[in-house]
């Protein structure tokens, strides 16, 4: 019998058939692997609360809650409005860069605004126009439900090299938006990255207005254009200050910032009534945070000696961040504290008569509002607040609010709650809630508390299932408070499924387990100074315990790595008692110690983890300084934190977070999380807290307690 050959042509199409399947398994195949990547998740203090939108009462109408309206969309966190008064350019600036719609030439005169956002996992600046069917101030509420709008980003990535940052204070000069930007790295540890620039709306040409090594906040455009001014350190840098800033007020030429000069020692927050009278907030003597009045010279250099400054609001409350339209001599708005209220509100303060009138307690008594804005015609006040159920809208609650990484294949992920740390099959979420300790999936399902106590800091057991270290007792306490580690099983449902590890009391705490599960790091402070031990996971210290650091200084926040060679703590050594903390290394066996992050005078860098890789730890510093004045914010007890990376030898620091906020305790997941939220069930709104020292109450021994305190994310 004869073998029969495969003729060319049929082999060829045997052959093609057989590499188009292949290559169609493999790219098949590919598809459905799990994508490849990091996830880094942290805290924001009160963030996650904040759900902020921009609304307007009218200035000569008696406030009440009909009169009231909410400007902005209710998508993400929107605050720090301008009404610009050349808004008539805006759309055809626009239209080339983003074709607008608005409607034909019959409609009426839109409300013009443009406001800081959050939306679409970045800060940006954004331009909204809404067009309604009556004139503004004859307006009901029920005529403002369903308004047209237009509405347009004035910024894109390439605005800031293509940089992720946070925007902040925006107005509008002429065809340029003036804005601070933190996209540009000063290279110099716990200097500020906030900078002034000006970007033209039509081209999108973008000028720094800041000198470089300078850090400049809150900027404000005189009624003519020419010139800006902004708080701003000067050459002497930030020092940590943490309340009101010791700022001072320069002024600059708008078109390219030349012709800075200082014209108030002590001051903030900036605003223009005409091109020779500036309003701004400071601390008196009394230590009221009052608002001034600085009047500069018409006839000669202006300089802080030419000028002259008077007081405008009285002592008796404190009044900042003052707001003004253009020739407007008769009034200025301000946000308020007064020794009577839990809650900041806006108010007129009439020039002429010298007295308060109060717009938002008459509207939301119980709400905190902050940072007013004028419309140039002086016939609106815009603020911000936490919407809640404003126009029946609903805020959606997140677990994970998923941010913009400026790193590839590395997602981040805002989380609710502090300490947060995943299971070892990244299934679940351990995480404080003052008081207690709670385990939720990581689909935002089954939250549920696991332990009832005060605590602080979690960490999983790598090989035991469901079983959380925690750090039982008070935070921020001295060395001889009662607390203690303590392993939680989160599977039982029996509320005797925690067992103390640590028998001593004396401040045990922010345990991080081995990688094969038999060992505990964790610092104490039995022997009158915070160092680090390490303890048997099991038995806890009566099974065994050994000192791993030992002198007078504090060393806490420990992490150790996922190949069980290293450990990382963050150490105030170099300069105890000062509050100045580093990122450190050593050997389990106590040596090889060495410095990882150095974090200049006076600095701090935290909470170091590993990732699962072992390559990277992330932390949160103050490397960054501060970004702006924390008296715009709500409470924060560190408004400079930031999350960092940095690899083990020191090198390749990067800043992963940009925001006037306090982050803190990031967290490694141990798998990649594709960047999309997780909602969970709804939870109470607009619970954030207003800055805790603006309850002091100079003179009168009294301190106005915040409502609901939420609490600091550091524990040292």
């Amino acid at each position: 019998m004869g073998i029969k050959t495969m003729k060319p042509k049929a082999l060829f199409c045997d052959l093609l058939y057989f590499f188009f399947f292949f290559f169609l398994f493999l790219y098949t195949a590919a598809d459905h692997q799990a994508p490849s990547g990091n996830t880094i998740v942290f805290t924001t203090l009160g963030r996650p609360d904040y759900a902020w939108d921009i609304f307007t009462i009218p200035t000569f109408h008696p406030p009440n809650p009909s009169n009231e309206f909410q400007v902005t969309d209710g998508q993400s966190v929107n605050f720090n409005g301008h009404f610009p008064s050349s808004s008539s350019s805006i759309l055809s600036l626009l239209h080339d860069r983003n074709p607008l719609q608005p409607p034909g030439p019959e409609a009426p005169p839109p409300l013009h605004l443009i406001y800081v956002t959050e939306r679409d996992r970045v800060s940006n600046i954004y331009y909204d126009a809404l067009y309604y069917g009556a004139p503004p101030n004859t307006r009901s509420r029920s005529a403002l439900e369903i308004p047209v709008r237009i509405q347009a980003p004035l910024l894109g990535l390439e605005e800031s090299k293509n940089r992720i940052s946070m925007k902040d204070r925006p107005s509008l000069s002429g065809e340029n938006l003036i804005y601070v930007s933190t996209h540009e790295d000063p290279g110099v540890p716990r200097t500020s990255w906030a900078a002034v620039y000006s970007t033209h709306l039509g081209t999108g040409l973008t000028r720094r207005l800041t000198p470089y090594g300078i850090a400049d906040f809150s900027p404000a455009v005189s009624p003519s254009g020419v010139w800006t001014a902004v708080a701003s350190y000067g050459s002497k840098g930030w020092d940590g200050e943490v309340e009101e800033l010791s700022t001072d007020i320069y002024v600059f030429l708008t078109r390219d910032g030349t012709q800075r000069v200082k014209v108030v020692e002590h001051g903030g927050w900036p605003c223009w009534v005409d091109d020779s009278t500036l309003y701004i907030h400071r601390r008196s003597e009394d230590q009221w945070i009052s608002v001034y009045r600085a009047t500069l010279p018409k006839d000669k250099p202006v300089s802080t000696e030419s000028l002259t400054i008077q007081r405008v609001t009285p002592p008796g409350l404190h009044a900042f961040t003052p707001a003004t339209s253009p020739g407007n001599h008769k009034f200025i708005v301000v946000a308020t504290r007064r020794p009577n209220s839990s809650f900041r509100h806006i108010e007129l303060f009439d020039l002429v008569k010298n007295e308060f009138i109060e717009l938002t307690r008459h509207v939301s008594p119980k709400t905190h509002h902050l940072n007013p804005f004028i419309s140039p015609d002086s016939t609106r006040v815009g603020y911000h607040r936490c919407r809640g159920d404003s126009n029946g809208g609903k805020t959606t609650q997140l677990l994970l609010e998923n941010v913009k990484s400026p790193v590839p294949n590395l997602s981040l992920f805002r989380v609710e709650g502090s300490f947060p740390s995943f299971s070892p099959a990244g299934d679940r979420i351990a995480y404080v809630d003052f008081p207690g300790v709670y385990v939720v999936n990581r689909d935002g399902s089954n939250v549920r508390q696991v332990f009832p106590l005060n605590a602080f800091a979690t960490a999983w057991d790598p090989v035991r299932k469901g079983i959380v270290y925690t750090s039982a007792g008070p935070e921020f306490s001295s060395e001889s408070t009662k607390v203690d580690i303590v392993s939680v099983n989160v599977d039982d449902a029996d509320r005797s499924n925690f067992k103390k590890l640590t028998i001593d009391g004396k401040n045990n705490a922010f345990p991080s387990p081995s990688p094969d599960g038999k060992w505990i790091v964790f610092r104490s402070g039995r022997t009158g100074h915070k160092n680090l031990y390490i303890m048997d996971a099991i038995k806890g210290e009566t099974g065994s315990l050994q000192r791993l650091t030992e002198g007078p200084w504090t060393d806490t926040m420990c992490d150790w790595s996922p190949d069980g060679d290293w450990i990382a703590f963050a150490s105030d050594r170099d300069n105890p008692s000062f509050g100045s903390f580093e990122l450190y290394l050593i050997h389990p066996n106590g040596t090889g110690l060495r410095r990882l992050v150095k974090s200049g005078s006076g600095g701090r860098a935290n909470h170091p983890s590993f990732s699962p890789d072992g390559k990277l730890i992330v932390f949160t510093t103050d490397y960054g300084g501060i970004s702006a004045e924390p008296i715009s914010n709500p409470h924060h007890y560190q408004p400079y934190g930031e999350i960092y990376t940095v690899k083990l030898d020191g090198t390749d620091l990067k800043r992963l977070t940009h925001n006037s906020y306090e982050d803190g305790t990031p967290r490694w997941a141990p798998l990649y999380i594709n960047p999309v939220d997780v909602e969970w069930p709804n939870r109470p709104q607009c619970a954030f807290e207003d800055c805790h020292w603006l309850s002091e109450m100079p003179g009168r021994g009294t301190r106005v307690e915040p409502l609901g305190l939420v609490k600091s994310e550091c524990g040292v």
